[in-house]
């Protein structure tokens, strides 16, 4: 069989709206016939079983779990509250309010899409209400979102951590300052953006006291302590901190009264649709990878580099174009199964930190979600808020930009990203 019919049953496959794990799985059997290796496919299941038998794979779908209940427990009003009571007194406070949310939310879910989601229900009916314009509370909305994946507990961290071999307790350390640090940035955004274009804020403004807002949002706020002193003190492994969190999330949520029977069956029903479907695409994934290393195309890539004479910075920033466009048009997780074991190793075999080149590819895979022309944030906030989404994608760009270069900086300046690690111990 030519590999050119495999070129072109795959673009079919695409064109036809083909589910990507059903495109990747099918794809990469045909390759094995392909160029030949067909009888290799006779330890393809002890290979597929081996690559899920991961006990970092554990922790993924307790923390979706703990993260789906926090969100059904009320924990996003009780976070707005305090972050109100602390910031709206600022101008453009609001902008801020919603930046800060995202890294009390980061704490909850690890997801930019389900932050975008709950704070685009939330906040950007409030801002607008407040005065500001539906496009910029909903730009901001999205920029902000980012955070998520980025500060842990993140799932895209745990994932990449238990596909490539990366210590997940040490990506949690490593996540911490990026995050912070891009929340700093969209918050100096903000700042400017309220004094050129007059946003409301200050002094005068009808907000929640500070001392019963915090007293409310302890339970909330106890989940992301829980989490990483558990874990980047060695108390608890990442799997054991996110049963602890599935506990506390049911508490939290009994104990702001808005957690029921039937919010935790949903709660249930809906991790494990998303657990079956990740593991449907990893058993893709772990097929496509598997003709690729018979092929050697992680040596092939390295070879092609190392002709380039690009270097490891060189060949980071090409990692970079790589994963961003990823990130635009593809589900993070996919992307990142996909394209980490091709691109990666060679990183490796050329000296990259392993930490410092997850959180990278994190980083920058999360920022395509921001992305058009099918960014999932940029999706998910024109339909919650109603916007168009051209009108979205415009608003949304100088954010995008500053991500962007953020991301550079991440990407020149390792210890950003190691300086907790190499603190803890962990790398």
């Amino acid at each position: 069989m030519p590999v050119s019919i495999v070129l072109v049953f795959t673009a079919v496959a695409l064109a036809a709206g083909t589910a990507i794990a059903y495109l990747i799985g099918a794809s990469a059997i045909l390759t094995f016939w392909a160029v030949d290796k067909a009888q290799y496919m006779a330890v393809l299941p002890q290979r597929l079983f081996s690559q899920l038998d991961s006990f970092a794979f554990l922790a993924m779908p307790l923390f979706i779990l703990a993260g789906d209940l926090m969100n059904r427990g009320g924990v996003a009003s009780a976070l707005i509250d305090l972050s109100m009571s602390v910031f709206g007194r600022l101008k453009g406070g609001l902008g801020h309010v919603n930046v800060v949310t995202s890294v009390f939310f980061a704490g909850v879910s690890g997801s930019a899409t389900a932050d975008a989601a709950a704070l685009g229900n939330s906040l950007v009916p409030e801002m607008e209400r407040r005065g500001y314009t539906r496009e910029y509370a909903s730009a901001i909305t999205g920029a902000s979102s980012i955070i998520g994946p980025i500060i842990p507990p993140s799932s895209i961290m745990i994932f990449y951590g238990a596909l490539m071999g990366t210590n997940v307790t040490a990506l949690f350390a490593a996540g911490i300052l990026p995050g912070l640090l891009l929340a700093a940035v969209l918050m100096a955004m903000n700042t400017y953006f309220a004094y050129r274009d007059d946003h409301p804020g200050g002094t005068g403004m009808e907000l929640p006291s500070f001392l019963p807002s915090l007293i409310r949002a302890v339970p909330a706020l106890m989940l992301p302590l829980i989490i990483l002193g558990g874990t980047l003190f060695g108390f608890m492994t990442p799997a054991e901190a996110a049963a602890v969190a599935v506990l506390a999330a049911i508490l939290v949520g009994l104990l702001y009264g808005r957690l029921t029977l039937a919010d935790l069956r949903a709660s249930l029903i809906r991790t494990g649709v998303m657990l079956g479907g990740l593991f449907i695409l990893l058993c893709a994934i772990s097929t496509f990878s598997y003709i690729a290393a018979l092929l050697q195309w992680p040596q092939a890539i390295q070879s092609l580099v190392e002709g380039w004479g690009l270097g490891p910075l060189g060949y980071l920033m090409l990692i970079n174009v790589i994963f961003l466009g990823a990130g635009m048009a593809m589900d993070v997780k996919a992307a990142v199964a996909l394209f980490a074991p091709i691109f990666v190793p060679p990183a490796l075999a050329m000296g990259a930190d392993p930490v410092h080149l997850a959180v990278v590819i994190c980083f920058n895979i999360t920022t395509g979600l921001l992305s058009p022309p099918l960014g999932a944030v940029l999706l998910i906030l024109s339909t919650v808020v109603k916007l168009d989404y051209w009108t979205l994608i415009r608003a949304t760009l100088p954010f995008l930009a500053a991500e962007i270069m953020l991301l550079i900086v991440l990407t020149y300046v390792p210890n950003i990203s190691l300086f907790l690690p190499h603190l803890l111990g962990l790398n």
